[in-house]
């Protein structure tokens, strides 16, 4: 679904040249749930606009099914860290979640169905008509889900989307997605800096090197399908992965070299 080959951007201006990523390859199957976690500042952001068709790559490229992006693709939808500058105030939640809709040549009736659809999803069907001020933060970031979801994506690119929210109500939409992710079949690249976050709702973790990035390491997170907040959390398991991606990420701030950038049939057993 997503192949990302050889991908590099360098930022340049003022007589500086700054390399973000300087060689990144990894693949997304179609319907995976992938994060994607890294040192700070290493340049996930600036992978993710690429992704997006939101940035030019210096070099190397991004291909959606096979074509290759040079725009924002129409197979795609992003979810922004900042939902308060993504969503806008003076327009409903209804008209916030149909306006990318506009663009597609669908009738008023269809739109106004996948509107209904996609506030359903996630447990806003009766904020249609508020405005995105007079709810909660948490309430904000699913209308910006929901605003992805009627616009029935291919593929998701989630930018850190509960990093402004509280912990529980972070949880809650962990587990928002993760039921989204399998009812409706997404394919979903997600980047967090939480690590747990990351076990918790990766089928596979790609981990990221110190800038300018690499791939260090993928993981196969081989906890069960069926997670919840209470049991998943206080497996044994998932203290084992979460400790290697913890170790990975140390020896990328340290300038360790990188793992095999392929996915691991070496990590940490079952105990």
């Amino acid at each position: 679904m997503l192949d990302v080959r050889g991908l590099k951007k360098v930022y340049e201006g003022s007589g500086r040249r700054v390399e973000a990523v300087r060689d990144l390859t990894f693949t997304v199957d179609a319907g995976e749930l992938v994060c994607l976690v890294g040192p700070s500042g290493c340049g996930k952001t600036t992978l993710l606009k690429c992704m997006g068709g939101l940035l030019s790559p210096t070099s190397g490229e991004v291909l959606l099914e096979g074509r290759k992006v040079s725009g924002p693709p129409p197979g795609m939808a992003f979810v922004f860290q900042e939902y308060g500058r993504s969503l806008f105030p003076w327009m409903r939640v209804g008209e916030n979640v149909e306006l990318p809709l506009k663009q597609k040549d669908l009738g008023k009736s269809r739109r106004r169905e996948l509107v209904r659809d996609a506030l359903e999803s996630v447990g806003l069907e009766d904020a249609v008509g508020a405005y995105p001020w007079q709810l909660s933060g948490g309430m904000q970031q699913r209308v910006a889900i929901a605003r992805a979801l009627a616009y029935e994506p291919h593929v998701l690119l989630m930018d850190e989307p509960f990093a402004a929210v509280d912990a529980q109500t972070r949880a809650d939409l962990e587990d928002l997605v993760r039921g989204l992710w399998r009812e409706r079949g997404i394919t979903i690249l997600f980047v967090t800096h939480d690590i747990d976050e990351a076990v918790y709702l990766g089928e596979r973790v790609v981990v990221l090197s110190a800038s300018p990035t690499v791939v260090r390491e993928q993981l196969k997170v081989d906890l069960p399908a069926e997670r919840d907040q209470l049991h998943t959390r206080v497996d044994p398991r998932f203290a084992e992965l979460r400790t290697h991606v913890y170790e990975q990420i140390q020896a990328a701030k340290r300038g360790d070299g990188p793992q095999d950038a392929v996915t691991k049939s070496d990590t940490p057993p079952p105990r």
